[in-house]
């Protein structure tokens, strides 16, 4: 009952005009960057950083904590339109997300996305609310072997997520991670792979692989089919809206994603996007019609969206709770109190009751307002797959270009994007997914620094990983899948060969 009562106090102090103002300004700021592929919220945040200066302190968090769950729905605007990933986080949704723009239910992908936003946002919350001491404890029990193991775990289980064969997913993973060790090594400082360019010494940015890999690559391919190929559906105004059929399949994997997108955004690291594929990978395995998937699966978009939404609730709980930052919005907004004299951690709630309570408060406004203010608009998203292929493919190359551009001022980077474009063009020409290279590229990083740090603990002794409860589990369980994924693989092969006799 305390919990609740504070829980009202905080919606008092939410409520007033100034930070119920932040809070749609946050949003509505979000939501655009969102849309903008590149710029990303770190990047918006940082920049409105001095501007809040001026601000009374829970009124500026507010601000940008309504940034960085806006930016979550607002990525996916993108992804289903136009195919174009505006963050990372939003990488799966491109998979049946733009398949459905393509089949005309654009409108029904954009609405379930809002709805699932909605939703998993709020279970996120709820768990924030009534879990974050207990929760936060846990989260940091995690050390290097822990990170180690979730990364393989990851990459094993994650794989197979666009239903390619095992040998080209597993080759495309291969080649994410080996790309994701250019750069810095982080533990000895020295440059790998950089081949003299001074700008591969901050490594391959996220951002920029993924928009070269779908968007410019999706802008190639539609610029070598013929004009009538590449036509879309015209949208009409009662396919705006999902159906009661996809209303029924969108039910379970809004809420499962929810719950995943919670757990996973307990864990330090890029939580919103390794939830959107564990989630992409959990509808799909236990959906009845799994060939859709890739196709254009209402699941497909609502698990996943749900799932980074959660997270993006969850990751505030060892924020708040302890003052540690496990992703890089945190991190800024982690910035935006210490720049005020506030630094997050057991002592908030009691010493800044107002502060904590009332930002958990404006994050469900905010929830609500985010739904407000994008479902009346799904029309207008919509009927953008209208505008002719000629018109809206320039425009799109415009946009990518800019967000690539802004991430990090550079032009290396617009190189980058450019061969990263012409790649994932000839990988689609010759069937290759760039997910699978994604997620690699993602994970890489994580499973490099966890196995190097976890190593130097245990003084070099490999069963270190396996005899520590957490991380052994998962390594075994992970074994455990590899093993059934090759009998799998075995029993398929040994059938195809007695079908072709």
């Amino acid at each position: 009952m305390e919990i609740l009562a504070m829980l009202v106090n905080g919606f008092y102090v939410s409520m007033s005009a100034a930070n119920l103002l932040a809070c749609t300004i946050g949003v509505l700021i979000g939501t655009l960057v969102g849309v903008l592929p590149g710029i990303g919220p770190v990047g918006t945040m940082a920049l409105l950083l001095p501007f809040s200066f001026t601000m009374d302190v829970t009124t500026a968090l507010i601000m940008f904590a309504g940034i960085y769950y806006g930016s979550m729905y607002g990525c996916s605007t993108t992804s289903i339109l136009l195919n174009v990933p505006g963050e990372a986080s939003s990488v799966v949704t491109c998979i049946d997300g733009y398949a459905m723009a393509k089949k005309g239910r654009a409108g029904a992908a954009l609405a379930i996305a809002a709805i699932g936003s909605l939703i998993a946002g709020t279970m996120g919350l709820v768990g924030l609310t009534f879990f974050a001491p207990i929760l936060s404890r846990f989260a940091v029990t995690f050390g290097p072997p822990e990170y180690f193991a979730i990364a393989v775990f990851g990459l094993l289980i994650l794989m197979r997520l666009t239903g390619t064969s095992m040998l080209k997913s597993g080759l495309m993973v291969t080649i994410g991670v080996m790309l994701g060790t250019v750069g810095l090594d982080s533990l000895t400082g020295i440059n790998r792979f950089t081949f003299g360019i001074d700008e591969l010494q901050r490594g391959m940015e996220f951002s920029i692989v993924v928009m070269g890999l779908f968007g410019v690559a999706e802008i190639l391919h539609t610029l070598v089919q013929s004009e009538a190929n590449s036509k879309i559906q015209s949208v009409r105004f009662r396919e705006l809206y999902p159906s009661k059929e996809e209303w029924r399949r969108s039910l379970g994997p809004i809420f499962r994603g929810g719950v995943i997108g919670f757990l996973v955004g307990l864990i330090p690291g890029p939580a919103a996007t390794i939830s959107t594929f564990a989630s992409y990978a959990v509808e799909k395995k236990q959906s009845n019609r799994p060939e859709e998937f890739g196709q254009g699966a209402i699941e497909g978009v609502a698990g996943p969206e749900s799932a980074n939404n959660a997270a993006a609730s969850a990751t505030m709980i060892p924020l708040l709770s302890l003052g540690l930052p496990f992703s890089p919005s945190a991190a800024i907004l982690l910035s935006g109190f210490m720049i005020h004299g506030i630094m997050p951690g057991p002592t908030l709630m009691t010493q800044n009751p107002d502060l904590f309570w009332g930002l958990i408060a404006s994050m469900y406004i905010g929830n609500v307002i985010l739904l407000i203010v994008n479902l009346p608009l799904v029309g207008l998203f919509a009927y953008l797959l209208k505008t002719p292929t000629r018109i809206l493919m320039p425009i799109v190359l415009i946009i990518t270009l800019t967000g690539a551009y802004s991430i990090n001022n550079s032009l290396f980077d617009l190189g980058l994007l450019t061969a990263f474009g012409i790649l994932g063009f000839f990988m689609k020409q010759t069937g290759y997914e760039p997910a699978p290279l994604a997620l690699g590229l993602m994970l890489g990083p994580i499973l490099e620094n966890g196995l190097a740090q976890s190593l130097i603990i245990g003084d070099g002794d490999i069963w270190f990983f396996l005899v520590r409860p957490i991380s052994g589990t998962i390594l075994w369980l992970g074994i455990a899948l590899l093993l059934f994924n090759i009998g799998i693989w075995f029993i398929e092969r040994k059938q195809s060969k007695k079908y072709k006799c």
